[in-house]
């Protein structure tokens, strides 16, 4: 199984250090999200994996070679970085035949790939005519002409519309179930929640926090709970570890414990409950692990 390996990674423009010593595994099999705020160094790094900008300290891997050394990398590694650098005057088709043909790629596959994102009717259509969407498709079928074990895409969501969103949200899952692996960058928290199985998060180049995504969520997060008994339920909780606070409407916050184990406690003491709430949404999880590292900030009006 294939695996980007990220060791030390250090990268610096000017005086300004844009990956400061970062470290992390892809591991094949799940998709990781790539998270961070604006400047954090998500796109240098997705660069810096495919040899386009080179770093100033550290290696980074595929498979345990570096990415200028792949043999056939179309073959290997599959990327989507900005879906419009293309070639506005060529059709759909033509665009994908002549990476095909550079690279070894049999045309067989030019067809597959556009139907598989959904181009096939609009192969012979020049690519400049495309909306944001059908570009960032377009894009995609690039990344998947080599039907390569290692995948990168940064912002795949951009400009599609729900259904497409769906589309690419279950292309990503179906990808990784297949051993694949597969980065995603994204800002949108609610796509990262309904995707990833991992997250990778970055702040001002350095890594924040490198866990799966049940368990980010797990930490610190409240737990909204009502039970018919909650004088008898509240004090188990607490010798179970939880922090109990009062809530509205006779409801009470958790904090400490998951879910499943509140349910546990309540079964085990006979308490019935009737709502049990995860409080903390991947949003609110990522803005508060990364406060400190947004570099533009606006102050309330």
């Amino acid at each position: 199984m294939k695996m980007i390996r990220v060791d030390g990674l250090t990268k610096r423009f000017g005086g300004r250090t844009a990956v400061d010593g970062l470290t992390f595994t892809v591991g094949p099999g799940r998709v990781t999200g790539f998270l961070g705020p604006n400047g954090a160094g998500k796109s240098t790094t997705m660069r810096m994996i495919l040899g386009l900008d080179r770093p100033d300290a550290g290696s980074v891997t595929v498979d345990g070679h570096d990415y200028t050394g792949l043999p056939r990398p179309m073959y290997e590694v599959g990327a989507l970085l900005d879906a419009r650098a293309l070639h506005r005057g060529r059709t759909a088709r033509d665009h994908l035949l002549c990476l095909a043909q550079t690279n070894g790629i049999p045309g067989r596959r030019v067809d597959e790939v556009l139907e598989l994102v959904g181009l096939a009717s609009v192969a012979r259509k020049r690519a400049g005519g495309f909306s944001l969407g059908m570009g960032q498709r377009l894009g995609i079928a690039v990344a998947l002409l080599g039907d390569p074990q290692v995948l990168l895409f940064d912002e795949p969501v951009n400009g599609l519309d729900p259904e497409g969103v769906k589309w690419i949200r279950e292309l990503m899952r179906g990808l990784a179930a297949e051993g694949r692996t597969v980065l995603v960058s994204s800002h949108l928290m609610s796509e990262m929640a309904q995707t990833a199985d991992h997250l990778v998060v970055i702040g001002r180049g350095r890594l924040i926090a490198d866990i799966g995504i049940g368990e980010f969520l797990r930490q610190g997060s409240n737990v909204l709970v009502r039970a018919d008994d909650p004088d008898r339920l509240v004090p188990l909780l607490i010798e179970a570890g939880g922090a109990v606070r009062q809530g509205t409407d006779g409801s009470f916050i958790v904090t400490g414990l998951e879910t499943r184990r509140i349910g546990e406690t309540a079964l085990a003491a006979g308490v019935v409950l009737t709502e049990l709430t995860p409080q903390r949404s991947l949003e609110q999880a990522y803005m508060d692990l990364t406060r400190d590292s947004v570099e533009f900030q606006a102050s309330a009006a």
